[in-house]
């Protein structure tokens, strides 16, 4: 039987060196397992104002998940959407850039892109 690794921590803390991404290819690989080309993992801490200005865009399909606050995402396409009950998420393929704007204090994302490509 293979040895198994376990790793455990706090999102918050964890993400902190790493503008909230906990998990994907610029995780250096000392972190062992959080150090991968196959997913991204960020927990995003935000206060009411933080925003977004500018477009961004990636060659990931992104997921965003509301824990708790509210967010407004914009989208390249047109397309617009505000999370604003737990659970609430959005789903966007690669190519598709996004802009952002925190509508409430305390809002927590949690992201998750596949794969992990440098930009």
């Amino acid at each position: 039987m293979a040895d198994t690794q376990l790793v455990t921590g706090n999102a918050a803390a964890d993400g902190g060196p790493f503008r909230g991404w906990l998990i994907g290819h610029f995780i250096p690989p000392s972190f062992n397992l959080r150090s991968t080309e196959h997913v991204e993992v960020k927990w995003g801490v935000h206060s009411a104002g933080d925003v977004r200005d500018d477009w961004g865009a990636n060659d990931a399909t992104t997921l965003s998940v509301l824990v708790r606050g509210c967010i407004r995402f914009e989208f390249d396409n047109g397309q617009a959407t505000v999370l604003e009950e737990v659970g609430d998420y959005v789903l966007w393929p690669a190519g598709v850039a996004h802009r952002w704007y925190v509508e409430r204090e305390g809002t927590v994302v949690l992201s998750v892109r596949w794969p992990s490509v440098p930009q």
